[in-house]
């Protein structure tokens, strides 16, 4: 068994994996002070629930995470609980190359969706990543990771603009039946809805002019769902590519190993 950890700013998922099948995924609050007790006897509950061994049945652990705080504990939870030493995402994941001026910037989360998705669609793509942030990350027709664009996510956009503004609530984010909004609610949900509807469809085709080639467009992370069926410039809705891409990216370190 495989236990894939991926730590979002919001989100940190945890899936079990038995050869590519993914067997159970939970996902919990990102708490960077979460020691690596506190998750194993949240880990140990949950397998026993699902009808799985201990942790000592997980045999291969591999980390990425966005939250450097994170991955101390997350280290001991595999050494201390699991016995093994993890395998963490980093900028020289085996088989990618990363042609931007400071690979070290790059997201572990975006490298792990760049593999997953050129293994899964080829190249070269955009993938939409839906999440705190919003990101578009390209990948070339060989595979490389070619940087791309970072705008503030949904929610965090709502957030902010309900923190800023007094009159304005706080709303649940789904599709509105018109643009012209007759209330403040309907107002926010037509602008939160549609604005980000707009933004995706805006730097898609920005970008696609920008590279001058035919792009296949895949959309992942936890707000995606969100927008299928909204717009045509995605060409695939895949919640689980980062998962996916962990599931490679293990298979490639144990390989160069």
């Amino acid at each position: 068994m495989l236990l894939a950890i991926d730590v979002g700013n919001t989100n940190t998922v945890f899936a079990l994996i038995d050869g590519s099948e993914t067997k159970e995924s939970w996902r919990a609050a990102t708490m960077p002070e979460r020691t690596a007790d506190e998750y194993a006897v949240w880990l140990t509950q949950l397998l026993a629930l699902s009808g799985h061994g201990g942790l000592k049945t997980i045999k291969r652990c591999i980390i990425s995470t966005v939250v450097p705080q994170s991955l101390f504990h997350l280290r001991n939870l595999s050494r201390r609980y699991v016995g093994v030493e993890p395998m963490v995402v980093d900028a020289n994941i085996p088989g990618i190359e990363v042609r931007i001026d400071r690979p070290s910037e790059a997201g572990a989360d975006r490298l792990v969706g760049a593999v997953a998705g050129y293994v899964s669609y080829g190249g070269p793509l955009i993938i939409v990543d839906s999440g705190t942030a919003t990101t578009f990350d390209i990948v070339a027709e060989d595979g490389a990771f070619e940087g791309g664009v970072i705008a503030p996510g949904i929610y965090l956009s709502q957030k902010a603009l309900h923190e800023a503004a007094a009159q304005l609530p706080r709303i649940a984010i789904a599709e509105p039946d018109r643009a012209i909004g007759k209330t403040t609610v309907q107002a926010l949900q037509s602008g939160t809805f549609y604005g980000y509807i707009s933004l995706i469809e805006g730097m898609i085709e920005r970008i696609k002019s920008e590279y001058g080639k035919p792009m296949t467009v895949v959309a992942t992370g936890g707000v995606s769902s969100l927008f299928e069926g909204a717009t045509k410039a995605i060409d695939h809705f895949d919640p689980d590519l980062t998962i996916s891409g962990l599931i490679e990216i293990a298979r490639r370190l144990e390989e160069e190993a």
